[in-house]
């Protein structure tokens, strides 16, 4: 070794020794970022028609998930898994409102353990910031869609400020089903079209609302020297889409491929899609769709997809500009995937691949390697763990045991995998993904003529044959990770 490289090596291990004695001594901040019905349709997951170019640059300075599932493949269960940390075995959490309805509620009063993730970072000297949606109400308070409820904390003691902007949409889920000028699906007038792109700026709806937001409580965290958790919860793009007219613009002159296996799968499992369809009607398609109807809906989804990266990107300039991005940790997740015409499902509620497989990307400065590609199997439930571990929180009581475990040895490269398999839940169902294959399992039987269903998702992600009666030997594999109602 020269002299001016040995020089350049002494210079970069006491660069990094600088960094870590800051983070020593600064407990990193974590931007969270949510983003509702966001599939693995990203031009990071090797999707090129796809126009996501600021969630691929955070991509290539992250580590970027190709195998990641969650829990419940709808918003509140799954949300309430990563929350809590626990896995729905023993938790119970399948509906939308397991945070605040039934057993599965949380209490409103402070327990000596914290309920949740947000509450567990406040009582560790965080101040923990929601924008928009990251339980399952659209700003943390409890409304039902009507506007009706008493507006209580979805999660009790969880954050320091609620700041979601509702402009001119009424409160909470007239936000979330948001079009132009105020108008909401929730308003009483009759507002069901399925997509519409009628505005011109960012801030004319309410994602770009959230990150204009973000952005200037950003900029004044970046004077106040404590440290931060803001949950961040963009809607798109989920079901109206709506977004600003360049976006629908730039995405029609792009060649959007269809469904790979656009027919209806032979599965009790497969469902018509009835969401959508409440859109749909209202357009006058029905179904199944055109072909040309299922190009124009895949692309409506992608123009939303294209306008909630652009918000994106705007709050990850701001992080940059104020001079936090050394010292943050920025994750984005997508709390289930969507089915797009793929066996002509349109949405999400099944136990199919397309449903719970969904986006996770983690930037952990001095921890994650930039631009890694993971292909380990991991899990929602894995994301709790983990920003514990990363930051190195003093105090980790919770109520109930974490189910998942730390990502940390995949983020630094020291392990290749931490658990052989996923497990998804929905309805009276199991399914159990491992790095090739997806077993689909009617719960509380392990018979082998109970309708198992066995996919090979090396070949397909879709459900289009069913392999389990000619691979008994994958389905015994897979069987044992089956967990039993004993494991509770």
């Amino acid at each position: 070794m020269t002299m001016r490289a040995g020089i350049l090596v002494l210079v970069g291990l006491l660069s990094w020794q600088n960094v870590f004695a800051q983070d020593a001594g600064k407990p990193p901040n974590v931007l969270f970022i949510a983003v509702d019905d966001l599939r693995t349709e990203l031009g990071c997951y090797g999707r090129p028609y796809v126009d996501s170019p600021h969630l691929d640059r955070l991509a290539s300075q992250s580590t970027l998930f190709t195998r990641h599932y969650v829990q419940v493949a709808t918003c509140g269960a799954s949300r309430y898994a990563l929350l809590t940390g626990r896995s729905p075995l023993r938790s119970g959490a399948l509906g939308n409102d397991a945070a605040y309805r039934g057993s599965t509620a949380f209490v409103p009063n402070e327990l000596p353990a914290a309920q949740t993730m947000p509450e567990l970072f406040r009582r560790n000297g965080y101040q923990t910031i929601l924008i928009g949606k990251i339980s399952h109400t659209p700003d943390g308070r409890v409304f039902a869609y009507n506007g009706s409820g008493d507006g209580r904390d979805e999660l009790p003691g969880a954050w320091s400020e609620k700041l979601t902007p509702f402009g001119p949409w009424k409160r909470g889920w007239g936000t979330f089903f948001a079009y132009s000028g105020g108008r909401s699906r929730e308003d009483g007038g009759g507002h069901k079209d399925l997509m519409e792109f009628a505005v011109e700026d960012d801030n004319d709806l309410p994602d770009g609302l959230m990150a204009e937001a973000a952005i200037r409580r950003l900029r004044a965290l970046s004077t106040e020297g404590q440290p931060f958790f803001m949950g961040l919860g963009f809607f798109k793009p989920h079901l109206p889409f709506v977004a600003p007219r360049q976006d629908w613009e730039a995405i029609q002159a792009r060649e959007i491929p269809g469904p790979e296996h656009p027919e209806k799968t032979d599965s009790p499992h497969w469902h018509k899609s009835g969401e959508f369809y409440k859109y749909a009607s209202a357009m006058k398609k029905t179904w199944p769709l055109s072909p040309a109807d299922t190009r124009t809906a895949r692309q409506a989804y992608l123009a939303c997809v294209r306008y909630v990266d652009r918000q994106i990107g705007r709050v990850l300039s701001a992080l940059d500009e104020a001079g936090l991005s050394q010292n943050t940790i920025v994750v984005v997740w997508g709390d289930h995937g969507w089915h797009l015409g793929d066996t002509a499902i349109w949405g999400k509620h099944t136990p199919f691949e397309r449903a719970n497989h969904s986006t996770l990307m983690i930037s952990a400065p001095g921890v994650s390697r930039a631009g890694q590609k993971c292909s380990a199997v991991v899990e929602t439930l894995d994301l709790y763990p983990t920003l514990v571990d990363l930051c190195r929180l003093s105090f980790r009581e919770t109520v109930h045991p974490l189910d998942g475990v730390s990502l940390r040895p995949l983020l630094d490269g020291s392990a290749e995998s931490v658990k052989p398999v996923a497990i998804s839940y929905w309805g009276k169902n199991i399914s159990v993904r491992d790095a090739t294959h997806r077993l689909v399992v009617p719960r509380g039987s392990r018979a082998k003529d109970a309708g198992l269903e066995l996919y090979d998702h090396s070949v397909s992600p879709d459900p289009v044959t069913n392999i389990a009666a000619e691979h008994p030997e994958i389905v015994a594999r897979l069987m044992r990770h089956i967990p039993s109602v004993d494991e509770k």
